[in-house]
């Protein structure tokens, strides 16, 4: 009698819920799909590695345009300084970001998987799957259809199935200050240094309970330091008016990919999204909504081809991956050639000026 393979326990089991992930699981559950997502923390708002800053086109494009505005604060404009801290306003009519209470957007995040369907379990690791005839056999879980590793810039998904994994990061810690108001709370202040943060930047914003400061730096792990986030504090503190009395509420840390995985960001049932797919910006390290809609695509893709109506959804995973060509190029420029010396001396000239207005505000003069 010919071997009939047992039933699966699910479509598609999510591994991460944070934005790529949420996305995916989603859009999956839009087709009827049975959608597992597994994520280790016990509170999805704890042990962020997120700044939860937002652009208008993922406010405007995606399912986070439905943020309740308690959990968000609206910021226009861009003041970049310079290494001497002499520094330039920049602004685009009509373009804006958002700023966010980050822990309790990921805590929205999970109650939206819940009340559409979607089986979140809360302090659950991904251990290991194995390949079982036509489905993944998922240590803890069942058996799946397709495994998709939205687990960030270290995916267990990726090393335990053999598929590539991002060795180019950036190294990133943040400060929370609660309860404290910037006199310019509507600019989103960003800092190039070559001492502090080479190869980034670093940033301090306004957001609803108070004000997040930052700063991040290429990551070599053989060499590897952490970011001076208090020598860059007593560096901008003065000028973004942050009071010397605020108290540290929080922090956060962690690496942020700028580069592809070193192979395959899909295999047979198993698909890598945003961070772990490398679908981060290099240049400027935003993900947000780009592994939004990389996570949104994979959902839609599987809901899809589980229907019997659509293509392979690693073949879609792959072709909607982005490939950022132009700020890999920028990259490399940040990596070998940053220097504090011109951008003390060109930050205020109109050419300087249109090309951070590019990089901010995603200005299509030229294609980013």
């Amino acid at each position: 009698m010919p071997h009939t393979p047992p039933a699966n326990d699910y479509d598609v089991v999510i591994v991460g819920a944070s934005f790529a992930g949420a996305a995916c699981a989603l859009a999956a559950v839009h087709y009827g799909l049975r959608v597992c997502v597994l994520e280790r923390k016990t509170d999805p708002g704890e042990r962020l590695h997120t700044t939860g800053i937002v652009v208008k086109e993922a406010m405007e494009q995606t399912w986070l345009g439905r943020m309740p505005d308690h959990l968000v604060q609206r910021v226009a404009r861009v003041r970049l300084y310079a290494p001497n801290l002499h520094n330039v306003l920049l602004t685009a009519p009509g373009y804006y970001f958002l700023t966010t209470d980050t822990p309790n957007l990921m805590r929205w995040l999970a109650s939206e998987l819940r009340a559409n369907g979607v089986d979140l379990r809360l302090q659950q690791s991904f251990t290991d799957a194995c390949r079982d005839v036509d489905a993944w056999q998922v240590e803890g879980v069942g058996r799946t259809a397709y495994l998709v590793g939205a687990d960030g810039a270290r995916s267990r998904v990726a090393q335990r199935t053999g598929l590539g994994q991002v060795r180019d990061n950036l190294y990133g810690v943040e400060r929370e200050f609660a309860g404290v108001q910037l006199p310019e709370g509507d600019a989103l202040h960003c800092f190039v240094s070559r001492r502090f943060a080479p190869g980034y930047i670093g940033w301090a914003a306004q957001n609803p309970t108070g004000v997040q400061v930052g700063l991040a730096l290429r990551h070599d792990p053989a060499h590897a330091r952490a970011p001076d986030i208090e020598g860059f504090l007593e560096h901008v503190r003065d000028v973004v008016g942050l009071p010397h009395s605020a108290q540290v509420a929080g922090t956060r840390a962690g690496l942020v990919p700028c580069g592809l995985p070193d192979g395959p960001i899909t295999a047979p049932g198993v698909i890598l999204t945003g961070d772990a797919a490398g679908v981060v910006s290099p240049l400027s390290a935003g993900g947000i909504h780009s592994s939004w809609r990389h996570g949104w695509a994979v959902g839609d893709a599987i809901g899809l081809h589980r229907r019997g109506t659509g293509p392979a959804a690693e073949q879609v995973a792959r072709q909607a991956a982005p490939t950022f060509h132009r700020k890999r190029m920028l990259r490399w420029a940040m990596d070998h050639l940053q220097r504090d010396w011109p951008v003390n001396a060109l930050l205020r000239t109109g050419p300087m000026r249109r090309l951070a207005e590019q990089i901010y505000f995603h200005r299509r003069g030229v294609r980013m």
